[in-house]
């Protein structure tokens, strides 16, 4: 179900992400005050909306999991998560990366984009230990989804920061009045979050469908050791009688 349409989805992501680079490289101008270093913003802006957006759907695949109490909501939130924490990483690798080139140092403490995305990333990060923790695979399941749900429910103020601070080198590329970009970046931006998108919905199904494939083979594995078990009982039951028959030839 999960690799349906999967080679023509990883051929789209191929095609898309290559067109991204080529405009980032070919086409978009480097930035009047920051130069070349400012096109880094077409990977860590695009990894950022992804990731939070993966956060949120995360959280709603959650709510379908404790509505329906369906093993597959709880997988697809999980899976859903577990990317997004990669790409939280390569954010925050980017971000630093911009940061010192702009500013002179790795981190800086008082820009609220950097801060509010760490505060939410840490409060992910305790997803995973906190699931691994519970045995009980039902308990497992609800208590991830509970934090999920919860977890979920800060994003949206991240990027409420994001919109109401005074940003140092984030421009507001959503903007309803067009943002701040000139056409040509804002072209190269969108096709450069189209195909980060892309490869996220892409690795979502490649890890569905791993997942999926390693559920059904632990099934049949089960079901052969349930169906080798009756045939051992029933070749000891027998085992006696055959004994018994043999005897008086025997003699």
């Amino acid at each position: 179900m999960y690799g349906k349409g999967l080679r023509a989805l990883s051929l789209a992501t191929t095609v898309v992400l290559t067109g991204a680079f080529a405009l980032v490289f070919f086409y978009a101008p480097n930035d009047a005050d920051q130069g070349f270093i400012q096109k880094i913003f077409y990977v860590h802006v695009p990894m950022a909306i992804v990731a939070l957006c993966g956060f949120i759907a995360g959280g709603v695949m959650a709510i379908a999991h404790l509505r329906t109490r369906a093993q597959k909501w709880d997988m697809r939130s999980y899976v859903a998560i577990h990317l997004s924490l990669i790409l939280g990483v390569g954010v925050l690798l980017t971000g630093s990366i911009w940061a010192k080139a702009s500013w002179g140092h790795w981190w800086v403490w008082n820009e609220p984009t950097l801060v509010s995305f760490l505060i939410i990333f840490l409060l992910y990060a305790c997803y995973q230990p906190l699931r691994f923790s519970i045995e009980d695979p039902e308990r497992q399941a609800r208590y991830a989804s509970v934090f999920a749900i919860i977890a979920g429910a800060f994003v949206p103020l991240n990027f409420l920061a994001v919109r109401l601070a005074q940003a140092y080198t984030h421009p507001r590329v959503l903007g309803t009045t067009g943002g701040s970009l000139p056409g040509d970046m804002r072209l190269t931006f969108l096709v450069a979050l189209a195909g980060m998108v892309l490869l996220f919905v892409t690795l979502w199904k490649y890890e569905m469908t791993s997942k999926h494939a390693a559920m059904q083979l632990r099934a049949l594995r089960r079901k052969l050791a349930g169906d080798e078990v009756p045939v051992r009982a029933a070749g000891r039951s027998a085992a006696p009688a055959a004994t018994l028959h043999a005897r008086p030839d025997t003699h």
